[in-house]
């Protein structure tokens, strides 16, 4: 008799998945959702979360959006500053109000990840989602098929990684006209005489981007990317709100917003 065949794993790590599984009825097909008691605790501790072009519009007014490095241009939103906190989940897992949740967690638990072969992308779930049990009422499969509900999950985050593929060529176009530069971020205390530093990121180069010559200009137009360029610039000014956030939520003066928390 043959042995049976294993069925496929995830490989690696997935930024804030604690055991990504490919998700399939022959895993998961008794299995259910529930809303979990803190929807977003998950992602309590991240002080930035990925972010894809089509996004950039809605992200601008609460995030500044930057990029992980020049050799990793990967688009990022920045949800916290100096401690492993993400200022805009609350003590009790919620997304602040009236703020644009980033579609990476908007998709939690699912998600994509590589297949083992590196050569197609595959749905995953999180196993280790609070939420996901033999006693949950929303159902992942019935009849050995996806719900309506698992498969408006599985296309959103088809979706994303669509989105997220057509992001990577926008840093790419970017990288080609060095455009993504190192950058700092200033404030300057009341009082005080002297700007202090409270952030190194890479972004957008403004002044490099004066530079180009108009008809790179016009061709990033016709490609939809100036305006996206420009909108990033723009979302720099929320580097000053997320200051006054952190300073709201742990009380501090604006001296203290500077330093790390001190832990007892």
């Amino acid at each position: 008799m043959s042995e049976a065949q294993a069925l496929p794993e995830v490989t690696g790590r997935m930024f804030l998945y604690e055991q990504p599984e490919l998700l399939m009825k022959e895993k998961h097909g008794d299995l259910g959702l529930a809303p979990a008691a803190q929807p977003f605790s998950f992602a309590a501790k991240a002080r930035a979360l990925p972010m894809t072009l089509g996004e950039i519009p809605s992200a601008i007014k609460d995030y500044p959006l930057i990029f992980m490095s020049q050799e990793q241009p990967q688009l990022l939103a920045v949800t916290g500053l100096y401690d492993d906190i993400n200022l805009f989940v609350d003590d009790n897992g919620n997304w602040e109000d009236f703020t644009y949740i980033p579609g990476y967690v908007r998709r939690y638990p699912f998600g994509v990840a590589a297949e083992a072969s590196g050569e197609r992308m595959a749905v995953v779930i999180d196993r280790g989602f609070e939420g996901l049990s033999p006693t949950g009422e929303n159902r992942l499969f019935e009849d050995g098929q996806m719900t309506q509900q698992t498969q408006a999950a599985v296309d959103f985050v088809k979706n994303y990684e669509r989105d997220r593929q057509q992001t990577e060529q926008l840093a790419k176009v970017l990288a080609h006209h060095e455009l993504i530069q190192q950058q700092t971020a200033h404030y300057t205390p009341t009082g005080a005489s002297e700007p202090v530093t409270f952030a190194q990121y890479f972004g957008v180069d403004e002044e490099r981007l004066k530079a180009l010559p108009v008809e790179t200009k016009m061709e990033l137009e016709q490609q939809g990317v100036l305006a996206l360029i420009y909108a990033m610039l723009i979302s720099m000014g929320n580097w000053r709100i997320l200051l006054q956030r952190r300073a709201k939520r742990h009380n501090l003066s604006e001296q203290d917003v500077f330093k790390p928390l001190v832990s007892n």
